[in-house]
This record gives C-alpha cells, sequence and structure tokens, in this order.
C-alpha cells in the first residue's frame, strides 16, 4: 500500500520547502506520490518488459520530476511528474528496442562464398549504409557502465547488474536477487532506488 497522497497544502508547503533546498521535503514528495509511478506504468501492462523494472525506471522519472519542478511555472506537481515518469519509461523502452537491434545486428544470417559466416551488421557496413546509430548506443553504455563502477557500492552495484542483466546474463526480479544474495526483497528493493538515485544525480548533472 502507499502512502496517503499530501493534500493541496501539504504539497504546496513541501513544495516551497524544497525550493530552500530542504532534503526531507524532496524525500516526502517523492515518497507520497510513488503511486503515479504504479498509475502511469499500468499502461504498458501489455510489453514484454518485466513490471519491477518499469516501476524502477518511472521512479527515476518521478525523482527528476520533483527535482526539475518550478512552483513559479504554475503546473500542477503530479501533472508534471506524471509526464517525467512516461517520458522516462518511453525513453526506457526505446533504448531497449536499440539493443535488440544491436543484437541483431550481431547475429550471422548466413555464409559467404568461402563458408565465412556473415552479419546483418557486414552487410550494412558493405552496402555504405551507416551505422552510426548503434556505435552511439554502444558508446552510451560504455559511459554508463563506467558511471556504475564509479559511483555505486559493490553491493549496489551488483544489484543493478542482475536487475539489468549488465554482465549479459538474463535480467532478474528482485525477488530472485533477494534469494541469491540471502537478504529480504524489500531491502533489494531500497538497495536498488538508492542506487538508480545515484545514477540518476550523475547523469542529471
Amino acid at each position: 500500500m502507499f502512502p496517503e497522497p499530501l493534500t493541496k497544502e501539504e504539497e504546496q508547503e513541501a513544495l516551497k520547502r524544497l525550493e530552500q533546498g530542504d532534503e526531507e521535503a524532496r524525500n516526502l514528495l517523492i515518497e507520497k506520490n510513488l503511486r503515479l509511478v504504479v498509475h502511469v506504468c499500468k499502461k504498458y501492462t501489455n510489453v514484454k518488459v518485466d513490471q519491477d523494472d518499469l516501476l524502477s525506471i518511472g521512479t527515476i522519472g518521478l525523482i527528476k520530476g520533483i527535482n526539475s519542478f518550478n512552483l513559479k511555472k504554475g503546473s500542477k506537481l503530479s501533472t508534471y511528474v506524471s509526464k517525467c515518469i512516461d517520458n522516462e519509461v518511453l525513453m526506457y523502452l526505446r533504448s531497449i528496442k536499440k539493443l535488440n537491434a544491436e543484437v541483431y545486428l550481431n547475429e550471422p544470417i548466413g555464409k559467404d562464398k568461402d563458408n565465412n559466416v556473415i552479419t546483418l551488421e557486414e552487410v550494412l557496413e558493405n552496402d555504405g549504409k551507416s551505422i552510426e546509430e548503434v556505435v552511439d548506443t554502444k558508446m552510451k553504455i560504455k559511459k554508463m557502465y563506467n558511471k556504475i563502477k564509479k559511483i555505486l557500492k559493490n553491493r549496489e552495484r551488483t544489484i543493478i547488474e542482475l536487475r539489468f542483466g549488465l554482465t549479459g546474463g538474463k535480467p532478474k526480479t528482485q525477488k530472485e536477487i533477494a534469494k541469491m544474495m540471502g537478504i529480504s526483497r524489500s531491502y533489494v528493493s531500497r538497495i536498488e532506488t538508492k542506487a538508480i538515485e545515484k545514477l540518476s544525480e550523475e547523469f542529471r548533472e
């Protein structure tokens, strides 16, 4: 169960405190709006992606939304952060699509006259067609790996790598990771959320 949302007056007070750099107000706004992550992610129930993954990505969008919200612009907080959550999920789904395309580019599609295996990527290169998007994706992934190694503690890094299959294995659920590491699922969730916040902060800077 999610905590009850703030009243309009409580939300306005928290937002004013947030403008003054109050970390407690920021955390309160994130916590009280977590239900919006679930609400937005429900739109993507037909997508072949683990719902826990979507919720984690949606939480990044929520954090970004709270951090960037401008009270003076007169926007409604729930409308603004819902859009941020949606944007983050869509970006994640597009990145998966790109990664899948990258895997497809490297898979064998046949053999040449000398019986050598050829891939779609080689065919595209031989035809002079651009694969800049694939290269760009690889560079971004490398950048993300470097940041993960740089700013996350061992346990945080392990959980993020397992959750998103960053070391080449199949992405695992929080429940599977909890069993592997001998800790509770809720503890895995807390560590994951903290790690994602760190990464979100790093990329924003």
